[in-house]
C-alpha cells in the first residue's frame, strides 16, 4: 500500500476543499512543496519546487506547514485498519504500508477481490492509495510506485524502469546513461562489472525483486494495554466488596507498568451491572503513579457514589493515559523516616477528584519585566515547582490595577487620598524606571514609561506608586504585606 498523498490527505480529509492546495515544509531556509493534493498537480506544480515559484505559478494555491508527527500517527492508524486483511502488516517508509497476505486472500475470494475491497475503502475514506501485489515484498512495492497490479510478476516486472528496485538517484542516473533503463536490462547485464561498479546493494536490490533473496515483513508491535478485568460468578453491590476487587485487579496493572517503566497519569474503573448498564469512575491522577497502595484509596469517593443497580457482575480497570516513569523505592523506611511517596501528589489527586485536576493550580515565573505579566498560573497536576523566581528589587504581594491618586510632581507627593483614605508620605524609595513591552499590544502600558516608588507611609501602609512621565501622573498599584 502506497499512499502518494498521505500528508494532504491527511488535512483534507477534515477540510475537503477542491481548490489546489499544498504542505510546506522548511528545507536549507526556503519553504519547499512537501505534498500536494491533485488539481494542485494538474496546474504543474510538483514535490520539491519552492514554495515562492509554487505561488508564482498558482496564485489561489492554499497551503499549511507540514506535521510529520501527525502524519506518522496517521500512518499507525492506517496500519491497525490494515491488519483487518492480515495480521501481518509493517510500514514502508514514511508513506507506505506492506502486508503479508500469504495465507489470507481466499478470505476475500482472491488477490483481485481483495484489492478492490481496498481500494472503494480508500476511496470512501478520502485516501489516495496505490496498491502492488506480487510474491516479493520489492516487486510489490515497484507495481505500486512505477506499475499496476498484474498476475505474471517476473514478465511485468522486467519492464518497469530500474528507479523501482528501489535504489538512490545517482545510480538510477548511472544505469540509464549505460542504457540499462529497465529491470529486464539490468537483469541480463553482466553482474560481476555492476556489482563492481555500483556496490553489492544494486545486486541485491535485483535479487530481492526477483526472489532469490528473501525480504521478510517485520510488523510492527502493538503498543501494550494496561488493563485488568474480573468477571464474578456472583453480582456484588457493596462498596466494600468493589474496593476489594479492585485491590486485586491493581496488584497485576501495576505490575504491568512497573515492567514497563511507566506510571498512570489517568485510570478509569468500568462496573458493568447485571442490566447489561455500565458505569464508569475516572480518576486523574496529579502525578504518575503505579503503587497500588497509593492509588487504591484514591477510588472510595468514586465507588462510593456509584448505583449498583441489581448487581455488578464485572469490572474492568485501565490504565488509559501512562508517562514514563524512572524506578523508585515505593516503600519501607530509610535512617528511621517513612520513605512514602511524596504526600503533595496524593492530596492534590483528592482534592481534584472534588474540584478537578485543572482547578488546583500554581504561580509560575514568566519571562517579562512587566510586573503584572511576570507570573502565570498553571495546574499543579501537569507542571512542575520552578525555583527561578529572582528580581532585583522587591515585589508587592498584592497586585491590583492602577489607581489614580492626586499629584503631577515627579517625587511621591507628600499627602495623597486613595480609597478614601488620607496617607502622608513617610518614607519614599525610587524610582525604578519600567519601560513598556512594545512587542506586546496593552491597554493599560499605552502611557509609555513608568517610574515606580515604594512609599512607606506614616499611617502604616506600605504602597508601590508609579509616576508617568509622559502624561504626569500618579497611581496605586501595589501593597506591601
Amino acid at each position: 500500500m502506497w499512499f502518494p498523498r498521505l500528508a494532504s490527505d491527511r488535512v483534507l480529509r477534515a477540510h475537503p476543499l477542491e481548490a489546489p492546495f499544498a504542505i510546506t515544509l522548511k528545507s536549507n531556509n526556503t519553504e519547499r512543496i512537501y505534498c500536494l493534493n491533485e488539481t494542485a498537480e494538474r496546474l504543474g506544480l510538483t514535490r520539491g519546487m519552492s514554495f515562492a515559484d509554487a505561488r508564482a505559478f498558482c496564485h489561489d494555491l492554499i497551503s499549511q506547514p507540514a506535521r510529520p508527527d501527525l502524519d506518522a500517527r496517521f500512518l499507525a492508524m492506517l496500519r491497525r485498519w490494515a491488519t483487518r486483511y492480515c495480521p501481518w502488516v509493517g510500514r514502508d517508509g514514511t508513506d507506505g504500508l506492506v502486508l503479508d497476505v500469504t495465507g489470507s486472500t481466499h478470505l476475500w475470494g482472491g488477490e483481485a477481490e481483495m484489492l478492490a475491497d481496498i481500494r472503494a475503502r480508500a476511496m470512501r475514506s478520502g485516501l489516495t492509495l496505490r496498491l502492488g501485489c506480487a510474491e516479493t515484498r520489492g516487486a510489490a512495492w515497484a507495481f505500486a510506485h512505477y506499475g499496476s497490479y498484474q498476475k505474471g510478476a517476473v514478465p511485468s516486472l522486467e519492464s518497469l524502469p530500474v528507479a523501482a528496485l528501489r535504489l538512490v538517484p545517482d545510480t538510477v542516473t548511472a544505469l540509464e546513461r549505460l542504457g540499462l533503463r529497465t529491470i529486464g536490462d539490468l537483469a541480463s547485464a553482466a553482474r560481476a562489472p555492476l556489482a563492481r561498479r555500483f556496490g553489492p546493494e544494486l545486486m541485491l536490490r535485483l535479487d530481492q525483486a526477483m526472489g532469490h533473496v528473501p525480504e521478510p515483513v517485520t510488523p510492527d508491535r502493538d503498543p501494550p494495554t494496561y488493563a485488568t478485568r474480573m468477571s464474578l460468578p456472583e453480582p456484588i453491590g457493596l462498596a466494600e466488596d468493589v474496593m476489594g476487587i479492585i485491590t486485586r485487579l491493581l496488584a497485576p496493572l501495576c505490575a504491568k507498568l512497573d515492567a514497563h517503566d511507566m506510571g498512570a497519569r489517568k485510570l478509569t474503573l468500568t462496573l458493568r451491572r447485571v442490566d447489561q448498564g455500565s458505569q464508569q469512575v475516572e480518576l486523574r491522577l496529579a502525578a504518575p503513579m503505579r503503587d497500588p497502595h497509593r492509588i487504591l484509596p484514591l477510588f472510595e469517593r468514586g465507588v462510593g457514589e456509584m448505583d449498583a443497580g441489581f448487581g455488578i457482575d464485572q469490572i474492568r480497570l485501565e490504565a488509559t493515559q501512562v508517562e514514563p516513569l524512572a524506578a523508585q523505592q515505593i516503600g519501607g523506611q530509610i535512617g528511621g523516616q517513612d520513605h512514602a511517596p511524596d504526600r503533595l501528589d496524593d492530596l492534590i489527586t483528592r482534592i481534584g477528584t472534588r474540584i478537578g485536576l485543572d482547578n488546583v493550580q500554581r504561580y509560575l515565573p514568566a519571562d517579562s519585566h512587566i510586573p503584572a505579566r511576570a507570573f502565570l498560573i498553571a495546574p499543579v497536576a501537569y507542571s512542575g515547582p520552578d525555583s527561578s523566581w529572582s528580581t532585583l528589587r522587591p515585589r508587592p504581594l498584592r497586585l491590583f490595577p492602577p489607581e489614580p491618586i492626586a499629584g503631577h510632581s515627579p517625587t511621591p507627593p507628600d499627602r495623597f487620598r486613595w480609597r478614601r483614605i488620607t496617607f502622608t508620605t513617610g518614607r519614599a524609595i525610587g524610582p525604578e524606571r519600567i519601560a513598556p513591552e512594545w512587542w506586546i499590544e496593552d491597554e493599560a502600558w499605552r502611557t509609555g514609561l513608568r517610574d515606580y516608588w515604594k512609599v512607606d507611609t506614616r499611617e502604616g501602609r506600605r504602597l508601590w506608586l508609579f509616576y508617568t512621565p509622559q502624561s504626569p501622573g500618579w497611581c496605586v498599584e501595589g501593597e506591601f504585606v
